[in-house]
């Protein structure tokens, strides 16, 4: 009895290897990267560790009556969840915002997360592969562990910038580490890895710990060029009754809500 041959069309032959050797060159590339910088950074050692240390984008370079809301999605056993009304109140006031999100919470919500990629009022942004605190010592912020080498940098900021680029194709031009903490360091790989490190100059819920008055009360101190961090994941918790209760005064008052990528390029 004859063996069955496959044949493969010439056409789909080429395709195939085509798709295997990009795989196989951006893989190349992207170990030859983490290689450059873990020999380029391992003898350098951190003297700041902060939220707010130079380098770190904290505010919009404006003076204009604008505000900036940014979400963090951070994924994780705690973490995955997703507060659908924020997000539905944010879609149906016309309300731009950007939205950090973290590569195992776009694990646990594969489908939003390619819907809310399709929004064009939302911005996404790059908040780390495994939402650890941007370190090259292993520092730790708020009980978890950082990141402990240059290299472990490099896997935290690129890994989540190639996978929302792959799903989105749009490449995530900023950066936020889980806990929001950087050393000075870590700072510096992050520019050269092509991102810009963001935080805040508003603690708009902090955790989503916040009751709604403290919500509110954060979010009605912001400034021109204020960036307000607050989070996307927690349902549960008051983020978005106190956003709802201050988005109208600060209307009132002149402020409009814009993207970061509106006023930071």
């Amino acid at each position: 009895m004859r063996s069955k041959v496959i044949v493969i069309p010439l056409f789909l032959f080429f395709v195939l290897s085509t798709f295997d050797s990009t795989m196989v060159k951006a893989e190349t590339d992207f170990d030859k990267m983490k290689a450059h910088i873990q020999k380029k950074y391992a003898g350098q050692k951190p003297k700041l560790w902060g939220e707010k240390i130079p380098g770190v984008i904290t505010r919009l370079n404006t003076h204009e009556k604008v505000i900036a809301l940014t979400f963090d999605a951070c994924g994780g056993p705690k973490g995955s969840g997703y507060d659908a009304e924020l997000i539905y109140y944010l879609r149906q006031h016309h309300i731009p915002a950007t939205l950090f999100i973290n590569a195992r919470w776009i694990d646990a919500n594969y489908g939003r997360f390619m819907e809310l990629s399709k929004i064009p009022q939302f911005e996404i942004e790059n908040h780390g592969y495994l939402h650890k605190p941007l370190s090259v010592s292993g520092k730790s912020a708020w009980g978890i562990k950082g990141t402990s080498s240059p290299a472990e940098v490099v896997d935290e900021v690129y890994m989540n910038k190639l996978k929302i680029a792959k799903l989105t194709g749009r490449t995530p031009k900023f950066f936020r580490p889980g806990t929001a903490f950087f050393d000075d360091v870590a700072v510096k790989i992050v520019y050269e890895l092509g991102q810009k490190p963001l935080n805040y100059d508003i603690l708009g819920d902090a955790g989503a710990t916040f009751n709604r008055q403290q919500v509110k009360n954060a979010l009605l101190s912001a400034k021109p060029g204020s960036i307000v961090i607050m989070h996307m994941n927690h349902p549960e918790g008051e983020t978005f009754e106190g956003l709802k209760d201050a988005i109208p005064i600060l209307q009132k008052r002149g402020y409009k809500f814009v993207k970061v990528e509106d006023y930071l390029k």
